[in-house]
């Protein structure tokens, strides 16, 4: 990760489409790739609110009605920034927490795993947090909704190890969940690729830290 605002794209693989026949990735991204590629660099460099639609295709190399064909509004490209990053650690989460494995381990990695796939998404992660206001109101719905759903999954590993005598109950489990995530969530403020630790070492001290909150 080279710099803050390819983070996301170098994660995300670019805007590149097929590979060419010696390996090299030259055919275009498709339409929608390349609006979404284009937004999120935008965004992050500029903000959402002084980002036109205008910019954005013209970045894209594609038409206005190319845009509105794929997402009807530069709405809808802010709310799916954020929703492709919220399925991706849905479903990582939904596989961890179903391995058969003691459920410290599995809430450890899960722990983990949020904060490294935020930090491979920088941009989105901040694009998002920084401008999810700007949402229409029946977005900022589904986003609450979206994201319940991903803590109520994580919150279920903290009360079947209170259940199997593994965690503590001295705190509320809601707490504890909201602990955690606000660390997640202000990544964007201070991360800076290149800096002293890995994306794997700020993940590890990070859950590290949560487990020792839950210990008896």
């Amino acid at each position: 990760m080279a710099t803050r605002a390819g983070a996301g794209r170098q994660a995300r693989g670019g805007e590149a489409g097929a590979a060419g026949p010696e390996g090299r990735d030259d055919s275009p991204a498709p339409v929608p790739r390349r609006l979404l590629a284009a937004a999120t660099r935008l965004f992050a460099e500029q903000g959402y609110d002084r980002t036109s639609v205008q910019e954005i295709v013209e970045a894209a190399g594609v038409t206005k009605g190319a845009l509105y064909h794929y997402f009807g509004s530069k709405d809808d490209l802010l709310h799916e920034i954020y929703g492709r990053l919220l399925r991706l650690q849905q479903e990582r989460l939904d596989l961890l927490a179903e391995r058969e494995a003691p459920v410290e381990e599995r809430l450890r990695q899960a722990a983990a795993d949020v904060v490294v796939t935020t930090i491979e998404n920088l941009d989105d992660a901040m694009i998002f947090f920084r401008s999810m206001h700007q949402l229409s109101p029946e977005k900022q719905k589904q986003v609450r909704a979206e994201r319940r759903r991903y803590h109520e999954r994580f919150r279920a590993l903290i009360e079947e190890g209170r259940r199997a005598g593994v965690f503590s109950d001295a705190t509320p489990a809601d707490l504890v969940v909201d602990y955690h995530f606000g660390s997640v969530h202000h990544l964007s403020s201070w991360y800076r690729p290149g800096g002293r630790l890995s994306p794997q070492q700020v993940a590890d001290h990070l859950a590290d830290l949560l487990l020792r909150a839950l210990r008896p």
